[in-house]
């Protein structure tokens, strides 16, 4: 009966590791502007939301990245656990854009369309 207990605790130690890997994906984001053409230096803000996972992230994962675009407008971010992750981008002369998505391929990019500024609107004459 020993013998068995001490297997299970083995069986357990051998499968947690296994557990802790949470798929991930490698993520690139390809902002342009309303015409087409690739938008530089843009912010891209990718926070981590939800996984699909049942277990809890880990402290040493990290759920939240800032980068910029290079001139072709893309903006590379590393791994990012497989889930719901939100992307915000930023750029001077278009509208921010915000969205939430649904990520669970092992590599993903996605396209930011930037539309410019809606002109002010004031209720005061």
């Amino acid at each position: 009966m020993r013998s068995l207990a001490v297997f299970a605790a083995v069986l357990c130690a051998l499968a947690l590791p296994a557990l802790a890997d949470h798929p991930m994906t490698k993520l690139r984001v390809e902002v342009k502007s309303d015409s087409g053409k690739p938008v530089d230096r843009a912010s891209v803000i990718v926070r981590f939301v939800k996984s699909h996972s049942v277990i809890k992230l880990g402290k040493g994962i990290l759920s939240h990245w800032e980068m910029r675009t290079n001139q072709d407008g893309v903006a590379k971010i590393p791994s990012v656990p497989q889930g719901k992750i939100q992307i915000q981008v930023i750029a001077k002369g278009y509208q921010t854009f915000g969205q939430t998505f649904d990520v669970t391929e092992e590599e993903k990019t996605i396209e930011v369309k930037l539309n410019p500024p809606q002109p002010q609107y004031s209720a005061h004459q």
